[in-house]
């Protein structure tokens, strides 16, 4: 039990590794605001989420942050961009999980990354909304966009965005899971996950 134990710790912090490595690649879509980029970092969270289970996906999402904020630091001084990107990561991930853990398959991972990529687009509009450009706001000390302003950017910058990030990494993810099937197998069945078959 120590033994697994150790392997699933030593199995995190390489995924974290990885997924903070991708979080600096992150890249800006032409069409929408230069703040909003994308990134590939939640695939090592993905992939420890469905062979160690989603507590061990969640500890890679935060630890990326964690060292992101640490050597990047935060405009605002507040890693508000990094819960944003916490809180993205667990919109997305927790789909994906719960719908692959009942169907192990390609279309059990495409099904779960289309309800990831939907529940991250609107969860993170409604909290963009509600919770983190609020916070912008009042870390940055300027005025805060009301109304039609404020809904026009989280129509047609916050939601398209989170939905073709979601489409971009569903495509990688899914050219990575028909390579790596048999091995994300073995590793589950290593870490004594329960099976999801």
């Amino acid at each position: 039990m120590t033994k697994s134990k150790t392997r699933k710790l030593i199995a995190i912090a390489m995924l974290s590794s990885i997924s903070f490595v991708l979080m600096l690649l992150a890249f800006p879509l032409p069409v929408l605001p230069a703040y909003l980029k994308v990134d590939f970092s939640d695939l090592p969270a993905l992939i420890a989420a469905i062979t160690m289970g989603p507590i061990a996906g969640i500890v890679v999402a935060f630890m990326k942050n964690v060292l992101d904020w640490l050597f990047a630091g935060s405009p605002t001084g507040v890693p508000v961009g990094h819960m944003a990107n916490f809180a993205t990561s667990i919109l997305f991930i927790t789909p994906v999980y719960l719908i692959y853990r009942k169907a192990s398959s390609s279309k059990g991972i495409m099904y779960g990354l289309a309800c990831g990529t939907i529940s991250m687009a609107i969860g993170m509009s409604v909290l963009n909304y509600f919770v983190f450009l609020p916070m912008y706001t009042y870390f940055l000390n300027f005025p805060m966009e009301t109304g039609t302003a404020l809904f026009n950017s989280i129509i047609f910058g916050i939601l398209p965005f989170n939905l073709i990030k979601g489409l971009l990494v569903t495509i990688v993810m899914i050219v990575l899971f028909k390579r790596m099937k048999p091995l994300l197998d073995r590793v589950t069945n290593s870490f004594g996950v329960p099976d999801i078959n």
